[in-house]
């Protein structure tokens, strides 16, 4: 029997999750499936995912009922349903949690959008989904903004796993990991244990080549496109290995500290040119996890090429952000436009989620 090419990828040390969730799936015995047949370790959720879930079903209606009975807003009722999902898909990764000593089986749920600017808003809220959804393989998402770092840090602190979103640039990922480092110190200093407490920093690939490779033709850089958002993950990386390494590191190692892994986001190919699976494929490598939608799951299972290819071609890597420097593109700039469309992405989804109960409110 051929082995699933899925599966494989986990030879090299990577963790592949799904990006996706709704309560079809889990029901189905369809999330299952994918956790026995392509060793699927974990799941990640957005605003934008739930929308999707809650309006193009009916699936949800029957809850939305009970759940107005009181005074609840739809934020509330909202958190009501995803919260249900969620423990759902705790519960069928409980065994890959616990087989991995807590670094994989968990499942992202994501504080509200219209925090992604407010530290403190962040902070309350991450507490409470946190305890809502009390399940230890549960990691709670709060994005890598300037505001969420402290929220993050804080989060971190208090004992929470934390998935930490809409990453973008190299100087703010470096960032979070500080406040990971930081928030693990505060929690060791308070007198607690920080072996349980499991963090990823996930990095959006595709949008970054979306919005640069336009540029590229006119800079005389055509030969670089759908290489930059690859470039700046493989620079990450070595951000990464830099920093879990050295004195401060091994401190808190010793005290059974977990690495915070780069986790690779936004991994399906936007532009019909690119190979659909090009964005798995450029960042197989060990301690990472790629979160992937079930379209380039179907794919790769098809004609994926699985290899260890994150630490090949480091050397073009920080060439190809040396030229698009020289070219005057301010990457910067770039990812700090792409933080700001990438809070719209999901404010907008959620508004429209909201709404979506509200109009099933008022059937009742």
């Amino acid at each position: 029997m051929e082995t699933n090419k899925v599966k494989q990828i986990h030879s090299f040390g990577q963790s592949i999750w799904l990006d996706f969730i709704d309560r079809e799936i889990i029901l189905s015995g369809n999330l299952k499936k994918l956790i026995d047949e392509d060793g699927i370790r974990g799941v990640t959720s957005n605003p934008a995912i739930f929308e999707k879930a809650i309006t193009s079903s009916s699936d949800y209606d029957a809850d939305i009922r009970t759940l107005s009975d009181g005074n609840k807003t739809n934020e509330e009722i909202f958190f009501g349903l995803a919260i249900t999902d969620i423990k759902n898909a705790t519960d069928l990764f409980k065994g890959i949690y616990e087989e991995s000593k807590g670094t994989d089986g968990y499942v992202s749920l994501e504080v509200s959008p219209f925090l992604a600017l407010d530290d403190e808003g962040t902070t309350k809220q991450a507490a409470e989904l946190w305890k809502s959804v009390d399940r230890k393989n549960v990691m709670i998402k709060i994005p890598g903004t300037k505001p969420g770092l402290s929220a993050i840090r804080k989060s971190i602190g208090q004992g929470i796993n934390i998935n930490v979103t809409l990453l973008f640039g190299l100087p703010r990922y470096e960032e979070v990991t500080e406040a990971y480092l930081s928030g693990l110190e505060d929690h060791l200093a308070a007198g607690h244990s920080i072996a349980h407490i499991s963090s990823v920093a996930s990095f959006f690939l595709s949008r970054i080549d979306v919005l640069i490779d336009p540029m590229l033709d006119a800079k005389g850089l055509g030969d670089l496109k759908g290489e930059v958002a690859i470039a700046s993950a493989k620079k990450a990386y070595e951000i990464y290995k830099r920093v879990f390494s050295g004195p401060r590191w091994e401190k808190l190692a010793a005290q059974g500290a977990q690495v915070q892994r780069l986790l690779w986001a936004s991994t399906s190919s936007k532009n019909p040119a690119f190979k659909d699976t090009k964005y798995v494929e450029a960042l197989i490598g060990a301690d990472t996890v790629d979160t992937v939608p079930l379209e380039t799951i179907v794919a790769f299972r098809d004609h994926g090429v699985a290899a260890n290819t994150l630490e090949e071609g480091l050397d073009k890597a920080t060439e190809t952000l040396k030229r698009i420097k020289a070219a005057g593109i301010d990457i910067d700039a770039i990812t700090q436009q792409l933080e700001d469309e990438g809070i719209e992405k999901f404010n907008k989804p959620f508004e429209k989620l909201l709404q979506a109960i509200e109009d099933q409110k008022s059937k009742v």
